[in-house]
């Protein structure tokens, strides 16, 4: 049966000061999957990742199994990589996973490292987050001088080193090629795929990046097998979602839910409505790089295919209303948008969306690296152009050429980044066109009527 409100697994020690240390860890039965993990084949760990219909959580939504299996058989050495640098507007997940819990990181990466046979290992972490760097390292040291990490994982004969390296705030470093060339002491840059990181990664080994999320539910499918974790999602995606409400609701946060509710049902039910007795507008679903979805179109589970309108996936059952309802995750819906990394903003109906789109803009515009000339220069001008129709100087066919500009950059870059400044744009000149259209001052009110001038008169 899929999970209900109250099913906690990843969340479940937020506020328990004691599972932050290594003594509450251990109390709370912590480290004693990894235990049943070091007696299982490498193979059967992988196996069992793939029954539970674990989906990265980073943004891409892509089975984590079936990413493992890309590994090359014959290979001398693997990496595995932790995402942390959590920079997607809107998205403030995983800070609160490393302070409250940084031990189940750990478990799920030694685990993971000792599936895909990975003996150095890394935590890529944001450089702002300095409280979460400081728990994060202590629990590390403290694994080290437990056995739990180290060149013999408790008495196994597995090595297992794990360094935590601190990024410099750059967004496209949270694409995984350009966190792999930080980590390399190179610039941040996207590298060209093939290779993908799997065949060709860090240092030139096979290498896997996965998100805090996706590594903190290892253990939990591990301890209790892949199809359990199955069931208690949906369709194609395994487990619980976690998602980082924020915008005009009366209880913004972090919340980790069943991948059956519905938007409505979480900005009605879990957030207490949208503030001041307002309407709903908008609601980003991802993070600001997904196209947002209108008010008529909340009735939409936050799962992974329910937002792409996949129409292989037929009816389920989903969690509305307070009661199990079915819903077809086809549909024939056209919401042509993603659920991302989780990071949902809802904006109520006296949101300015031409400004909003613009600071989007503006943020993908700073961001760039600059490497590829469409995201380069398109990113400017969108940021430009929606700049001037925002505060009321736009001009007649601004509407036209900003979706051309998006149009241009959109698949014609190395790395995402290029949709992550095109698709909202799209997506909000698409279901918010006339909210741009009215910015646009009409040519014809600054127009005065000439009138014919009086017989016998004399220009002044």
């Amino acid at each position: 049966m899929p999970a209900d409100l109250d099913t906690k697994l990843i969340t479940r020690n937020f506020g328990n000061e004691e599972a932050r240390k290594l003594a509450g860890y251990e109390k709370l039965g912590g480290y004693q999957t990894l235990r049943k993990a070091l007696r299982m084949k490498p193979e059967d760990i992988v196996e069992e990742v793939k029954k539970s219909n674990l989906r990265g959580r980073g943004g891409a939504g892509f089975p984590t199994g079936i990413k493992w299996n890309f590994l090359p058989k014959q290979r001398t050495a693997t990496h595995l990589v932790c995402n942390a640098d959590e920079s997607e507007p809107g998205t403030c997940k995983d800070r609160l996973l490393i302070y409250w819990d940084p031990h189940l990181l750990i478990e799920g990466m030694v685990i993971s490292a000792h599936a895909i046979g990975a003996t150095h290992n890394y935590i890529y972490i944001r450089g702002e987050m300095m409280r979460e760097y400081q728990v994060l390292q202590k629990a590390i040291d403290e694994a080290y001088q437990r056995g739990y990490l180290g060149s013999d994982v408790l008495g196994s004969g597995f090595r297992c080193e794990l360094t935590v390296h601190r990024g410099a705030g750059a967004y496209i470093c949270g694409e995984e090629t350009a966190l792999l060339n930080s980590l390399e002491g190179l610039r941040g840059q996207p590298r060209i795929k093939p290779p993908f990181p799997a065949v060709k990664g860090l240092f030139g080994k096979p290498t896997i990046v996965n998100n805090v999320e996706t590594l903190m539910n290892i253990p939990h499918i591990i301890d209790k097998g892949g199809a359990w974790y199955a069931e208690l999602g949906v369709g194609r995606s395994g487990g619980t979602r976690i998602v980082c409400v924020s915008g005009h609701v009366e209880k913004p946060g972090v919340y980790e839910l069943p991948l059956t509710i519905t938007f409505n049902q979480l900005i009605d039910d879990i957030c207490g409505g949208v503030w001041k007795g307002r309407k709903v507008k908008a609601v980003i679903p991802g993070g600001t790089s997904m196209p947002p979805l209108s008010a008529d179109e909340l009735d939409v589970p936050v799962e992974f295919d329910a937002l792409m309108t996949d129409e292989r996936i037929g009816p389920v059952k989903v969690y509305k209303n307070h009661n199990w309802q079915d819903f077809d995750m086809g549909g024939g819906r056209q919401l042509r948008t993603m659920a991302g990394s989780g990071g949902i903003v809802v904006m109520d109906d006296e949101t300015d969306i031409p400004k909003a789109c613009w600071r989007i803009m503006k943020f993908y515009h700073h961001e760039s690296c600059g490497q590829c000339t469409p995201c380069r220069e398109g990113t400017g001008w969108l940021e430009k152009v929606c700049r001037r129709v925002a505060f009321g100087r736009g001009k007649a066919g601004d509407v036209e050429l900003l979706s051309t500009i998006a149009h241009g950059i959109a698949g014609n870059t190395i790395c995402p980044l290029g949709e992550a400044a095109a698709w909202p744009m799209l997506g909000f000149i698409t279901k918010f066109r006339s909210d741009f259209e009215a910015k646009i001052p009409d040519p014809t009110d600054d127009l005065e009527t000439e009138k014919p001038a009086a017989a016998g008169a004399t220009a002044s």
